[in-house]
C-alpha cells in the first residue's frame, strides 16, 4: 500500500522446497540501518547450528529479533517441538499472548514464575514442547544431536554426486542443504532437444512413477513443480537410520519403474 511503512523484515534460513538460506547477515545490515525487526524462519534449517561443520548457514543468525524453528525435523524430537526464540527482556511474549486469567498462572508461587510457558502462548496449557527437545537433548546428548545433522547431509552429498553420475538423472540446483531436488528422464526423451514439448512430456514422469512406486509398494517419493520448473523429485535426508544403500535404492528404483516412459 502506498505510503505503508515496513517494521519487519522475515529472513528464511532452510526453505522448505529447495532447503536455500538467506545472507542474514547482510539482511541484518539493512535492518539496522533502518530500525526493522528482523524475524528469521529457520523452521527447517535452524538445527544445523547444533553441527560445528554446517552452522556457517546460518552466519549472521545472531543478530535476529526473533526466530522460529522445529527440532522436530531434522533432530527428530517427537512432533511437534517448535520454539519461537525472542531476544528480548521486557515480557514481550506475555504483552501479546497473555489472558491474564485469574484463575491460570498465578504469579505469588514459591518458584521463579518467569519459566512458566503457558501465559506466553496462544497454546495456553498444552504441554510446553521445550520439555519434549530437553529430553532428546538429554538422551543423545550435543554430539549425538550434532551427528544426526551431518550424517544426514553427508548422506545428502552422496545422493548428489550418484545422481551426477547416473544417466537419465539431472539436478534442479547444486543444494546447499538436506534438500535434493532433481529430475528423471527417461530414455525416450533423453535425445530431446529441451523446447516446450519435452518440459510438457517430463512434466509427467515423476507423477507416474510416484504412482507405480506407491501401487508396488516400494516407496513414497515427493514430487512438485516449483516456479517454472515441471515436476521434479524432492527427497529430504532426516532420519539416522538411512544409510548409502537406501540412496542407491532410491535411483535404482526410479530408472526401473520409468524406463519405459
Amino acid at each position: 500500500m502506498e505510503g505503508a511503512a515496513p517494521f519487519l523484515v522475515c529472513a528464511t534460513s532452510g526453505t522448505t522446497v529447495l532447503g536455500a538460506f538467506d545472507p542474514l547477515d547482510e539482511i541484518a545490515d539493512i535492518c539496522e540501518r533502518h530500525g526493522l525487526w528482523l524475524h528469521v524462519d529457520a523452521s527447517w534449517g535452524g538445527s544445523a547450528l547444533m553441527s560445528r561443520k554446517h552452522r556457517k548457514l546460518l552466519r549472521g543468525i545472531h543478530r535476529a529479533d526473533s526466530v522460529a524453528w522445529n527440532p522436530h525435523k531434522m533432530l527428530m524430537a517427537g512432533i511437534q517441538c517448535c520454539a519461537l526464540l525472542v531476544k528480548d527482556k521486557s515480557d514481550l511474549l506475555k504483552k501479546c499472548y497473555s489472558a491474564k486469567a485469574s484463575y491460570l498462572f498465578q504469579q505469588d508461587k514459591f518458584y521463579d514464575v518467569s519459566y512458566d510457558t503457558g501465559d506466553k502462548s496462544i497454546q495456553c496449557s498444552r504441554r510446553p514442547d521445550a520439555f519434549k527437545f530437553w529430553m532428546t537433548w538429554k538422551a543423545l546428548g550435543t554430539l549425538g544431536l550434532e551427528e544426526r545433522v551431518n550424517r544426514a547431509l553427508a548422506l545428502s552429498r552422496y545422493l548428489v554426486e550418484e545422481i551426477k553420475k547416473r544417466e537419465g538423472f539431472k539436478l534442479l540446483l547444486e543444494p546447499e542443504y538436506a534438500n535434493i531436488c532433481f529430475w528423471y528422464i527417461p530414455p525416450s526423451l533423453r535425445e530431446m532437444e529441451e523446447g516446450p514439448e519435452f518440459w510438457e512430456k517430463l512434466n509427467v514422469v515423476a507423477p507416474t512413477i510416484k504412482e507405480r512406486m506407491m501401487k508396488k509398494g516400494s516407496l513414497m517419493l515427493g514430487y512438485q513443480p516449483h516456479r517454472g520448473k515441471v515436476n521434479f523429485f524432492r527427497q529430504v535426508v532426516i532420519s539416522p537410520q538411512v544409510s548409502r544403500e537406501d540412496m542407491d535404492f532410491l535411483l535404482d528404483e526410479i530408472d526401473l519403474l520409468g524406463r519405459d516412459m
